[in-house]
């Protein structure tokens, strides 16, 4: 019997997924330009720490986050806000701009993080910015790979650290890190916040059946995807879940999605290369089918929402009058803003007790905000301790909500 030939759009849907399969291989082994060169540089090797930033591991220490903070083009500045919200010197970040930013754009960013930016990036070098732009467009399996990328990155930047923690430009906390870090103390480090389910109602034919291919992961601009005409049998091997894209993912399962032994991450990769708004439901079906993971997961992804009637392909974009809501929903992070929102300045003052300029103070650096010599410190200039925590209402609220959602752990 002569071989079938596959029809030329699943053809090249196959050729799409090898790809994707490929820039995952490569950027697993070979990090990007980053915003400190020297501490990369077998010449110029990165000065010894300081003595103030004696880290200390462990069960009876707070926990560390990963960042994986995305953007396009003129969103450095929102990236930069984002990144003074949520900095903390025990965590990791990685700044990313996809190709809809210019390559000044990129460089002016790694710049204002290595020189011109908080004393506390200089001295921690915990902060890192891709060096490259690559095309992403979050309605196909590009941002999968994007997202895979930075994890890929952080977990050999940072030995580290527990929980990889993926934003973007349109994203603002409702914590401050004292309050995340004093949160997650409290429930065990192998947990996954993923938002899933396995009802797919309407999605089961509009974005399981279809097939679609992502330039973007083939062009050097970010490029919609568009359909085929053919259509496939839903999967016997493996059970879809889908959900919110937005994640907070374990070191252990960040690891198994990257470097894993086990060959359904990569099966997985070359389905869901050729399905649309995958990365609603790519980790979510990996940890359900994982069956050292799936107990491992947390219904939830800490965001606060607010959708249409009926709801669109994007929450709405959140103004004051959602502020109480925001502040009472027991979420870490909310999104969607504009930039330079008044909403945001409400939640600098009453939330962060930061400034535009500032980063958030907590007790590794206690004299932020405060007043010396007639002005308002703006920089944190001397360290307090790194390894401890003062959390705050919101924090003791955000602790009890982890602790009573982690008891159903699990996917139904």
């Amino acid at each position: 019997m002569r071989p079938r030939r596959l029809p030329p759009c699943l053809a090249g849907a196959a050729l799409f997924a090898a790809l994707l399969l490929l820039l995952l291989h490569a950027t697993s082994s070979n990090p990007p330009l980053l915003s400190w060169p020297s501490s990369i540089s077998s010449r110029h090797p990165p000065p010894p720490p300081p003595a103030s930033s004696r880290f200390e591991w462990g069960p009876s220490r707070p926990p560390s986050f990963a960042y994986w903070i995305s953007g396009t083009g003129g969103d450095a500045p929102r990236v930069l806000r984002l990144l003074r919200a949520v900095y903390h010197p025990r965590n990791r970040y990685l700044l990313h701009l996809d190709a809809g930013a210019a390559a000044e754009e990129r460089r002016a960013l790694a710049e204002a993080v290595r020189s011109e930016g908080e004393p506390a990036w200089r001295e921690f070098r915990n902060v890192d910015v891709v060096g490259e732009g690559y095309a992403v467009d979050r309605a196909g399996p590009s941002v999968v790979a994007a997202v895979l990328h930075g994890a890929a990155v952080l977990l050999r930047r940072g030995p580290r650290w527990d929980w990889l923690v993926t934003l973007s430009a349109e994203d603002y906390p409702l914590v401050t890190q004292d309050d995340l870090l004093y949160a997650f103390s409290s429930v065990s480090r192998d947990l996954n916040f993923i938002d899933h389910t396995s009802d797919l109602g309407w999605k089961r034919h509009e974005r399981f059946e279809k097939i679609i291919v992502d330039p973007s992961l083939y062009m050097d601009r970010n490029s919609e995807p568009f359909p085929s005409k053919e259509i496939r049998q839903m999967p016997d091997a493996f059970q879809i879940f889908t959900g919110s894209p937005w994640v907070i993912l374990s070191r252990k399962f960040a690891e198994h999605c990257v470097y894993g032994l086990d060959n359904l991450p990569r099966k997985l990769l070359m389905y869901f290369a050729n399905t649309a708004y995958s990365m609603e439901s790519y980790f979510q079906t990996l940890i359900c089918n994982s069956s050292d993971f799936r107990n491992t997961t947390v219904n939830t992804d800490l965001r606060y929402f607010v959708w249409d009637d009926p709801p669109g392909l994007d929450p709405v974009v959140l103004n004051e009058s959602n502020y109480q809501n925001m502040v009472n929903s027991s979420a870490a992070f909310a999104r969607r803003f504009e930039e330079d929102a008044p909403v945001l300045k409400k939640m600098d003052d009453e939330l962060l007790n930061r400034s535009p300029v500032q980063l958030v103070p907590g007790v590794w650096c206690p004299n932020l905000g405060k007043e010396q010599m007639g002005m308002d410190v703006d920089s944190c200039l001397k360290w307090g301790d790194i390894n401890a925590v003062r959390p705050g209402q919101a924090g003791q609220r955000l602790r009890r909500y982890i602790s009573e959602i982690s008891e159903n752990r699990g996917c139904r």
